[in-house]
């Protein structure tokens, strides 16, 4: 709930703090006196006076992120970032007491907060997308987000130095907005796709195949307001995916916008009734430079 967070959010405008405008939690008021009101479903948009400028994933390809997620098909995924995250606070000393504070950006549906708050004790996150169809499920995945919506590119409504943890998968990354949210000794554990990453669907099913050396741009890309700790680990398994899965996969991709639909669900339906294919990324800790 964003009661659960409130100390963790700011104007997105100048940066203020943001408390509860009423009793019934109507809207959120910020010491500089801009107001947001907060929908019915719990999530609030926090966005600057330019407004959001993209709107994200559509209904459809959120509703095809909730099926394939919530088949178990990431779990290695989860399990890597969650336990990340763990080393991250467990590195910077701290303790249960003080109700860590998670941040994902790219939240989506929840999947992967949710299980970092069920795994660390106490802790409680703020989820960030542009998609107000992800937020509306991201605002009831898990008693103890608070969830937003807002733009990563531009001023995160998050205050300074406020956050243990950031968490960000498949996602966009904002530097240094990452490096002014975080605490001294907080880091940014992300996953990024890597070479290989479904290969065995993309020559039949026509998607582009991951570019080599994301991780390697990602880092320098960020240098300057952030640094790699260690090495980044791959993280690779099999998976077995009927074609209901694929098409769910693809679906909540953005080759599901630059696919025709009907052609899409042709060649899936061309494809084995099952398939083995390999999920493939790389994990990596980052902290202020």
């Amino acid at each position: 709930m964003l009661s659960d967070v409130i100390d963790l959010l700011a104007d997105p405008v100048d940066g203020t703090a943001l408390s509860a405008g009423d009793a019934q939690w109507r809207t959120l008021v910020s010491d500089s006196g801009h107001s947001y009101d907060i929908a019915r479903q719990g999530y609030v948009t926090l966005a600057g006076g330019a407004g959001l400028r993209y709107s994200g994933d559509d209904a459809a390809m959120i509703s095809a992120r909730e099926t394939f997620l919530t088949g178990g098909h990431f779990a290695p995924f989860v399990e890597a970032v969650t336990h990340k995250v763990e080393d991250v606070l467990d590195d910077a000393g701290v303790e249960p007491s003080s109700h860590p504070g998670l941040v994902e950006i790219g939240a989506g549906t929840g999947y992967y907060l949710s299980h970092a708050l069920d795994t660390i004790e106490n802790s409680r996150g703020v989820g960030i997308d542009v998609s107000t169809a992800a937020v509306k499920r991201l605002a009831k995945a898990h008693s103890r987000i608070g969830a937003v919506v807002a733009d990563a590119w531009s001023r995160l409504p998050i205050q300074d130095e406020s956050v243990d943890a950031i968490m960000v998968v498949f996602a966009p990354r904002n530097a240094a907005e990452f490096a002014r949210i975080l605490k001294p000794g907080g880091e940014v554990v992300v996953l990024t796709a890597d070479a290989g990453h479904l290969h065995e669907l993309r020559e039949p099913l026509g998607i582009i195949e991951v570019e080599e050396g994301k991780v390697e741009r990602m880092i320098e890309q960020a240098s300057g307001h952030l640094t790699p700790v260690g090495e980044s680990e791959t993280v690779e398994f099999e998976m077995t995916l009927d074609q209901d899965s694929i098409a769910a996969q693809i679906g909540m991709s953005p080759s599901a916008r630059h696919i025709h639909s009907k052609v899409l669900a042709q060649r899936i339906e061309n494809l084995p009734p099952q398939m083995k294919v390999t999920a493939r990324a790389k994990i990596t800790r980052l902290a202020k430079a």
